[in-house]
This record gives C-alpha cells, sequence and structure tokens, in this order.
C-alpha cells in the first residue's frame, strides 16, 4: 500500500512539473523581420532618385501651389481593416488572398487643377481549386489581382505634398 501511495504521489508531481513546465500559456510574440526591409538611407536613396521623374511629371502635368503629391499615408487601423476586409471578400469570390499591390494612380481634375497623384492598394491571389494531385508543382509565387477586389485609396498626403523622405 506504501509504494502505491508513493507511485500516485509521483505521478501527481510529475503532471503538475510538466503543467507548469510545458503548458503556460506565452504572451510573447516571435517577430520576425519581414522580406525586403530597407534601411532610412536606402529609403534616402530610393526617394532622390525619383526626384527627376517627380520633376518632370510635377513640372509638367500638375501646376498646383505645393507641387504634387509624393506620399500617401495611411492609419494602422485602416490598413488593418482593410486587410481583415479584402480576405473575407476574397473568400467569398472563391480566392484565397496573398498580399497587395500598390499602384500608382492619379485622381481625376477637380476644378480646373490636375488631380494629386496616388497609391493605392488592390488584393492578390490565387483561385480556391480542387485539385487531383497529391503535389503542388506549381512554381508561381504570388497571386494576380483578385477580379472585382476593391482597393484602398484616399490616404493622407505629405505636408507639404512634394515633401521628400523623411518627412
Amino acid at each position: 500500500m506504501k509504494n502505491f501511495v508513493m507511485l500516485i504521489l509521483g505521478i501527481v508531481i510529475g503532471a503538475l512539473g510538466m503543467y507548469f513546465y510545458c503548458c503556460q500559456p506565452t504572451n510573447e510574440l516571435t517577430i520576425t523581420a519581414p522580406k525586403g526591409l530597407i534601411s532610412p538611407d536606402q529609403a534616402k536613396t530610393l526617394d532622390q532618385a525619383y526626384n527627376e521623374r517627380y520633376r518632370l511629371i510635377s513640372d509638367s502635368l500638375v501646376k498646383r501651389e505645393g507641387g504634387d503629391n509624393r506620399s500617401s499615408w495611411y492609419g494602422l487601423d485602416e490598413v488593418r481593416n482593410y486587410l481583415n476586409y479584402a480576405e473575407n471578400k476574397a473568400k467569398e469570390r472563391g480566392y484565397t488572398m496573398d498580399g497587395v499591390r500598390i499602384y500608382l494612380g492619379a485622381h481625376p481634375p477637380e476644378n480646373g487643377l490636375a488631380g494629386y497623384t496616388t497609391m493605392f492598394f488592390v488584393p492578390t491571389g490565387k483561385p480556391n481549386k480542387a485539385s487531383a494531385s497529391m503535389f503542388n508543382f506549381s512554381m508561381q509565387s504570388n497571386g494576380g489581382d483578385i477580379p472585382g477586389g476593391e482597393g484602398l485609396d484616399y490616404g493622407n498626403h505629405g505636408y507639404p505634398p512634394d515633401a521628400n523622405y523623411p518627412q
């Protein structure tokens, strides 16, 4: 009987030890750097390399005080909400959303003034298709624009609109 009590006690202590060692929830998120990160110096180089194109467009097409837009700003909540919305809409359309593509565009002229340049997001993904194969031999790493997918625009422009990086 004494050995049986010791066995039960050993099992209980072992189970408690394993619970506290393995099963405690952690609030730590593993944060990894995404592909494509650039340094602030690289961002400045890209921004400066765009100057000639910007002047060509702005001087010849967009005649307005403050110049044309060089950047768009979107709030974190706005972007997160958009990504959730677009992903749900993609599922409804039979697609798996795998990213967003950012396009350059321009708003139409208003009151005789050329519209500002803008950047807008469009969801990308792949159609959900049943496949008879056990193996996926697809070499394409990302999908195309989702047909009918709603984009996100109307971010805030720079201050002033023609301001270079960093603002």
